[in-house]
C-alpha cells in the first residue's frame, strides 16, 4: 500500500508532481543545469536520430551500457515520455543541441521546429548520474558543483566505446570532487543505480584517461576541488554527442550537457 500524506495524497502523487512542476518551469524559461532540481527523480539524457539511423544508436547503447543506460525509447514522432505525464520531449529540457553531419550547428531552449522538419526521430532517454547526487547528499557526500551553483564537469577520454553499426566513439565522463574517507561510500552509493550510470569508472589520477587538465572540462563547467579532494569520474550519458561528432551522423537532436529531461520516476526504481 502506497504512503499517504495527512490530506491522502500518495507519496508517488507528491513525486510525480514534483517532476510535472520541473517540467512547467523548464517550459516557461528556465535554461539552467538541472543538478539538485526535483531531487529523488530519475533524470536523463536525450539522443533523437532520424528512424535509419535508430537501430545504429539502440547497438551502440546496448554495446557500451555504462555510459548509455536506456531508460525509454520513443517510436518515431512519438513526444511523450511514459516516464513522465504529459510531458513533450521538443520543450521540457532546459537546452539542446542541433547537429548536422556530426557537426553541432544551433543549441536552442525549443526544439520544435526542429523536430518539425525531421517528424520521424526515434528518442532514445539515457539514464543521468544526477539522479544519484540525492543518494550521496543523504550521505552527507558533498556535491562540489551543486554548492557553488555550477554545471558538472565533463571530461572526453581515451576510452574507446565498442563501435555499432555506423556508430563509434570515445566515453565521455563526469567528475565529481569527493572527500578522501568518503570515496569508498560514493562507490557503494552509485553502484546500486547501474541504470544511472552506476559505480565510478575511474578513481584518481586523470591522464590514465587521457585527461590532460582537470581544470579543463570539454563540457560544463571547472571543477571546484577542495583540499583532501579525490577526483571521481563516472561514465556520462554525453557520450552519444562525442559518437555523433566521430561518425557524422547526418541528423540529430541531443540535450545540452547538464540539462536534462527529469521524469515522475523515484530513483527507488532504479535502486538495486
Amino acid at each position: 500500500m502506497s504512503a499517504t500524506t495527512p490530506t491522502g495524497t500518495s507519496a508517488m502523487d507528491t513525486m510525480r508532481a514534483a517532476g510535472a512542476e520541473a517540467r512547467a518551469r523548464i517550459r516557461t524559461g528556465f535554461d539552467g543545469p538541472t543538478s539538485g532540481m526535483a531531487p529523488g527523480l530519475v533524470q536523463a539524457n536525450l539522443i533523437s536520430v532520424p528512424a535509419d539511423w535508430a537501430f545504429d544508436v539502440l547497438l551502440f547503447t546496448q554495446r557500451n551500457p555504462k555510459p548509455c543506460p536506456v531508460v525509454d525509447v520513443l517510436e518515431p514522432g512519438q513526444l511523450a515520455s511514459a516516464l513522465a505525464h504529459g510531458s513533450d520531449i521538443r520543450t521540457d529540457i532546459p537546452g539542446y543541441r542541433i547537429w548536422e553531419n556530426g557537426v553541432l550547428t544551433d543549441e536552442v531552449t525549443d526544439a520544435t521546429e526542429a523536430w518539425e522538419q525531421h517528424p520521424d526521430l526515434v528518442s532514445f532517454l539515457i539514464g543521468c548520474s544526477f539522479t544519484f547526487e540525492n543518494g550521496l547528499t543523504e550521505a552527507g557526500i558533498p556535491i562540489r558543483h551543486q554548492a557553488a551553483g555550477r554545471n558538472v564537469p565533463m571530461y572526453r577520454t581515451s576510452t574507446a566505446c565498442r563501435p555499432a553499426g555506423r556508430i563509434s566513439g570515445d566515453m565521455v565522463v563526469s567528475m565529481r570532487p569527493i572527500p578522501a574517507s568518503q570515496v569508498a561510500e560514493a562507490v557503494r552509493i552509485t553502484d546500486r543505480f547501474p541504470a544511472v550510470h552506476g559505480a565510478p569508472i575511474h578513481i584518481g589520477e586523470p591522464s590514465q584517461i587521457g585527461i590532460a587538465d582537470l581544470g579543463a572540462p570539454d563540457f560544463g563547467d571547472a571543477p571546484v576541488i577542495e583540499d583532501g579532494d579525490i577526483p571521481v569520474f563516472w561514465a556520462c550519458g554525453v557520450t552519444p554527442q562525442a559518437a555523433i561528432q566521430a561518425s557524422g551522423i547526418p541528423f540529430a537532436i541531443t540535450h545540452s550537457p547538464g540539462k536534462m529531461f527529469i521524469t515522475d520516476e523515484p530513483e527507488d526504481t532504479y535502486r538495486q
